[in-house]
């Protein structure tokens, strides 16, 4: 009986194996595209002063934003695979947005002096509480709350352009329109995503 429920264990590890792997390196590349598109974003608002490095840009956005993305991947496997203990926890993933720059020489030093890297915070918070507000699942009162704080923010983000690069980012310009809308959407697309551990599982 052993060696016959330790067969069938490894039967049963093919195909998960099979089944997860695709929806991680789908999340994962995800993930990266969506960093990458945002750090565009950033680009806009910091004009001529914005510098790339190599872990600023890769250690500090596109690494997290493969993170986030295989984990969520791997969150939606686990879903459609009947969920597993814990398994809802996944949703914190985005909070790999908000570690990861603060884990820069001097990083916590400048966001409690200058607010640097409080922009990251905001978007992963974003993220968190726009993926419960999209989930339709927990008290109602709750997905309120977490939506209308995640819409102020990420309708404070798409506006903060004239207030951070001036009057050309005004929303009332075809380049600040689509700046505001750049960001309005890609903090859309990732709570969407970060919906993922609260949606019902799939009986097996």
């Amino acid at each position: 009986m052993p060696e016959k429920e330790s067969a069938e264990a490894s039967r049963d590890a093919g195909p998960a194996l099979h089944r997860t792997a695709p929806l991680v390196a789908i999340g994962m590349t995800c993930g990266v595209a969506w960093a990458a598109g945002f750090r565009g974003y950033m680009v806009e608002l910091a004009g001529p002063a914005s510098t790339f490095d190599w872990w600023g840009t890769f250690g500090a956005i596109l690494l997290p934003g493969a993170l986030v993305g295989g984990l969520l991947g791997w969150a939606e496997a686990l879903r459609r695979t009947g969920g597993r203990r814990g398994w809802r926890w996944l949703a914190l993933a985005p909070l790999a947005f908000a570690v990861a720059p603060l884990l820069m020489p001097g990083a916590i030093g400048a966001l409690l002096t200058e607010g640097l890297g409080g922009g990251a915070i905001a978007v992963a918070l974003m993220a968190i509480g726009g993926g419960y507000a999209l989930s339709r699942r927990g008290p109602l009162w709750a997905r309120l709350a977490c939506g209308l704080v995640s819409a102020a923010l990420a309708a404070a983000l798409a506006l903060a352009g004239p207030g951070i690069a001036g009057p050309a980012l005004a929303v009332t310009e075809p380049r600040g329109a689509w700046v505001a809308v750049l960001a309005a959407s890609f903090i859309l697309v990732l709570a969407l995503a970060a919906s993922i551990p609260h949606r019902p599982i799939h009986r097996r």
